[in-house]
């Protein structure tokens, strides 16, 4: 399926230099949304997972239906302040700023294979950051899974290391 007809770049946005890839037309679209849960379907099987974590917030969208799609667990990682129980917390580059990612200290289990989902990978930053709360709380990153890939910006190679996953790459 020729997913990149459903994905629209927006100039200047969310500040000028910006080209940002809004995935909303893919989400409108039930059997381009439902072609990439197969895909993230085939990667977590393929990597026996055992817990999907979505990244706040796109990677939500992606990986709570992909975890009820395959009757796991979901775990989000969220944004400072948002967690109401006991939890760890890393601070992090992004593209344009600096921000801090939190995880439940009771997330995952001790060693769980853990599938990390999100929209897009662009520098990489909010990834590992993700990997380092996953591992704190001592859960495996068995990889990450993105629908898109800003190959230009070096994600991939911020995750060396870590199976990772691209559906689309620009």
């Amino acid at each position: 399926m020729d997913l990149t007809r459903y994905i629209r770049a927006i100039a200047d946005f969310p500040e000028p230099g910006i080209l940002f890839r809004d995935i909303t037309p893919l989400l409108k679209e039930p059997k381009a949304f439902g072609y990439v849960l197969d895909r993230f379907a085939e990667v977590a099987v393929e990597r026996e997972t055992e817990v999907v974590v979505g990244i706040e917030s796109r990677g939500f969208l992606f990986g709570a239906p992909l975890a009820d799609r395959l009757d796991l667990p979901f775990v989000p990682v969220r944004k400072p302040g948002k967690l109401p129980a006991a939890h760890m917390s890393v601070e992090y580059s992004l593209e344009y700023g600096e921000n801090q990612l939190d995880i439940h200290e009771d997330a995952v289990a001790e060693g769980q294979r853990c599938l990390v989902v999100d929209d897009l990978l662009a520098t990489g930053g909010t990834a590992r950051a993700t990997a380092k709360l996953i591992e704190l709380v001592h859960g495996k990153v068995v990889g990450f899974a993105f629908l898109i890939e800003l190959a230009a910006l070096g994600g991939r190679e911020q995750l060396a290391g870590y199976d990772t996953v691209s559906i689309l790459r620009y």
